[in-house]
Parts: structure tokens; C-alpha cells; sequence
């Protein structure tokens, strides 16, 4: 199945240079690119890409306006793509904002090409890119300097049972499905079962909004 892409960034030859790189591989169809997030926004309404590779710091409309638009629900507006933030910085509040907006994940710009293409399959899948250690590191960080807002989140996993629990807190750590089960001894299925479950109780989107949720509810602490 052909995953459809769009690219939305400032700078021509960085939109020109990601598409010819997209373009080129068998199951990834470029279907349009736009300079700002306004436009990026509507773009998306036309064409319903499956991801979106959206640039951080854009004029008009900036990336993370754009992101809310594209993934928070609206009326009459069905279709929601799976975002993919690039930044040149490996330090930016807008990617925490982007994650907790909905956003799965984010990408530096001058990672090695076969890292974009990866991005985008992962995140295609229905999975966020946080392999990077960078990434847990920023909402660590993140949550840190936002520990005063943990109350709502710390109530809301009281709703969780205990391997539920136990789950998240690795998710949150950045083990993958089959680390997890090796983790707490159980099948791999059986851990995408939790994971499903916790998401739906918690009302999260996916791994992204569920590792950005265990560290703003107190559950794993930055530097664990």
C-alpha cells in the first residue's frame, strides 16, 4: 500500500530535496508540498495525505498552529493525518507543544536520508518515532519545567489497572512492543492489547501523547 505524503516548509529547496528523495522510493507518493502552515492546512483538507512531514518555524501559519488544525477534531472534518514535525534545532518548546497537540514525533532536518524515509514508514504505520534518544529527553525536560499542571493528568491514571500502569511506564522509557514483553514476561500481542487499552482509557492518540502524558502525570520522572 502506497503511503501519500505531504511536505510543508518555508524553503523550496528543502521541500524540492525531501520530495525528490520521497518520491523515489516504491510505496511513498509525494501528492503536494506548501510554503507555510495555512497553506499546508488546507493542502491536507484537498488531498487527505497519510503523513504530513511539517516543518516547526514557518511564517503566516507556523507548525505547530497548523498541527492543532490538522489533528484536533473540528465538525465535518473526518480525515486526520499523522504528523511528522522537522526541526533544525534539537531543542525546541514548539516540539513539545506539537507532541502534546497530537503530533508523532519529530525529526531533525539534517538527519541521514534513509532516517527520513524510515520516519515516514513508521509513522505511516500508526506508530510515533521516538527511537531517538533525543526525543525522550526533550519531554522529559519538557514536563519538568511543567510539573505544576500534573494534578488532572496524575487523577486520570487511577482509571488504569496495574499492568496497565506498568505498561505506560515503559512506553514512557521507550521500550518498543517486544522489548516490553520480554520486560514483564508476556506475549507481544498481548502488550499491544495494553497499550490499546491505556491509549483508549486515557484518551490519547498514540505512543507520543502517551509518553508526553506519563511524564506530565508524575508517573516516570525526567532523568529515570
Amino acid at each position: 500500500m502506497t503511503t501519500r505524503v505531504i511536505i510543508v516548509d518555508d524553503q523550496a529547496m528543502v521541500r524540492a530535496g525531501f520530495a525528490a528523495l520521497l518520491a523515489a522510493q516504491s510505496d511513498i507518493d509525494v501528492v503536494g508540498e506548501a510554503p507555510d502552515g495555512a497553506q499546508g492546512v488546507e493542502l491536507s483538507r484537498r488531498t487527505h495525505p497519510d503523513v504530513v512531514l511539517m516543518d516547526v518555524r514557518m511564517p503566516e501559519m507556523d507548525g505547530l498552529e497548523a498541527a492543532r488544525r490538522l489533528l484536533e477534531p473540528a465538525p465535518g472534518v473526518t480525515h486526520r493525518p499523522r504528523v511528522l514535525m522537522l526541526t533544525t534545532f534539537d531543542v525546541d518548546d514548539y516540539v513539545y507543544e506539537a507532541l502534546r497537540a497530537g503530533a508523532s514525533g519529530f525529526l531533525l532536518k539534517d538527519a541521514p536520508p534513509a532516517d527520513l524515509i524510515a520516519a515516514v514508514r513508521v509513522v505511516a504505520s500508526g506508530d510515533a518515532l521516538l527511537a531517538p534518544s533525543v526525543t525522550r529527553r526533550l519531554i522529559a525536560d519538557f514536563a519538568k519545567q511543567r510539573s505544576a499542571v500534573r494534578g488532572k493528568p496524575a487523577l486520570r491514571l487511577k482509571g488504569l489497572t496495574e499492568r496497565e500502569t506498568e505498561v505506560l511506564t515503559l512506553v514512557a522509557r521507550g521500550q518498543s512492543n517486544g522489548e516490553i514483553a520480554q520486560t514483564l514476561v508476556l506475549a507481544e500481542q498481548t502488550v499491544k492489547t495494553h497499550v490499546s487499552r491505556v491509549l483508549t482509557k486515557l484518551g490519547l492518540r498514540d505512543r507520543a501523547q502517551a509518553v508526553v502524558f506519563a511524564y506530565e502525570s508524575g508517573l516516570v520522572a525526567p532523568g529515570e
